[in-house]
């Protein structure tokens, strides 16, 4: 069995509100940061599986939804 070592990270669409990165802008201007014009939250997994597993589907089909959220899978060395 080979293994491997992955993050999913996992967005909300452009097109889709995100209104907790709103609340997180307005407390970083708030708080003085001033520049801060944008920000976007989403969901981060770190997994460890077999090669022979499809990622892609798991990410696609378990760890997002794909009607209002992106996904981008990073393998690691």
């Amino acid at each position: 069995m080979v293994s491997v070592k992955a993050r999913v990270y996992v967005t909300f669409k452009q097109s889709v509100l995100d209104p907790q990165g709103q609340a997180i802008r307005t407390a970083l201007n708030g708080l003085g940061h001033k520049g801060i014009e944008e920000v976007r939250q989403g969901k981060f997994f770190e997994i460890t599986l077999d090669a022979s597993e499809d990622l892609d589907a798991i990410a696609r089909d378990v760890l997002s939804n794909p009607v209002i959220e992106d996904y981008r899978i990073e393998t690691l060395g």
